[in-house]
């Protein structure tokens, strides 16, 4: 789907979300395409990046690519096929992850924490190393990284020490990506989510266990409300950053937790 620019105007600003065949990563898509930006969209499975660009606004242009973003191969021709559709990267929103199981610290498998930190962190990491070469060499130099962070980042929940140490991680991979862009005019933010509405959250509506050991139904939000901010993030000028924000359902369990 693609549309071309229209003459005398100056070209959209590109976009690549991780993880938009759902959830935050298609909402923040569907934002993003509908303030007149091109968006690249990737994730493992095609035919939900296809569902994803289906839904975004009439005359966007998309461009569909499936990729592992634990894969360094993958990875590499994810940002080639961007810049070879779109010609460069403004902004880069690195939301793909995974919660894991939600079992025992001492029952937690190996293959299973693997599997968490490999797409939460590393993922991530490649997808911004990535995306710091192609802003660092194109002209105009520059673009923005949003990194998709937790209030788990500062407060875990129970059974959840794979997913809280990758979204620890991610807070450091998003210092140091602030530090070392700021030579080449790339800034680096983190927006730490809590309960947004999405399939991988469908366990706060039924009932999820609390730092008490009691389980409760917890209040979510729309994933449009998280959209709306990293959309905000992203129309900020290169001259500002936000460098972290939480976005939350008003009434979870968050602040007092525990």
């Amino acid at each position: 789907m693609t549309t071309p620019d229209t003459p005398g105007t100056a070209p959209a600003p590109t976009a690549l979300i991780t993880g938009a065949g759902s959830g935050i990563g298609r909402a923040v898509a569907l934002a993003l395409a509908g303030a007149g930006w091109s968006v690249a969209l990737a994730g493992r499975r095609a035919e939900a990046l296809q569902e994803t660009a289906r839904l975004v606004a009439p005359g966007a242009a998309t461009l569909c690519v499936p990729s592992d973003v634990t894969r360094p191969d993958q990875v590499d021709a994810l940002f080639a096929a961007v810049r070879d559709r779109f010609g460069r990267l403004d902004l880069l929103f690195n939301n793909a992850g995974t919660f894991g199981p939600p079992v025992p610290l001492d029952e937690l498998s190996y293959a299973d924490w693997t599997t968490v930190v490999d797409t939460n962190l590393t993922g991530a990491f490649l997808c911004a190393q990535a995306a710091f070469r192609t802003m660092k060499e194109q002209r105009p130099r520059g673009g923005r990284i949003i990194n998709n962070g937790s209030v788990s980042a500062h407060a875990p929940r129970p059974h959840s020490v794979a997913y809280t140490a990758t979204k620890h991680a991610m807070t450091g991979l998003t210092k140091s990506l602030s530090l070392d862009g700021r030579p080449y005019d790339i800034a680096c933010g983190q927006l730490d989510i809590g309960n947004a509405a999405t399939e991988m959250t469908g366990r706060m509506r039924t009932g999820i266990l609390q730092a008490n050991g009691t389980t409760a139904v917890e209040p979510v939000m729309d994933a449009a409300d998280v959209a709306r901010t990293v959309l905000h993030m992203a129309q900020l000028p290169l001259t500002a950053n936000v460098q972290f924000a939480t976005v939350m359902a008003t009434a979870m369990p968050y602040i007092g937790r525990g």
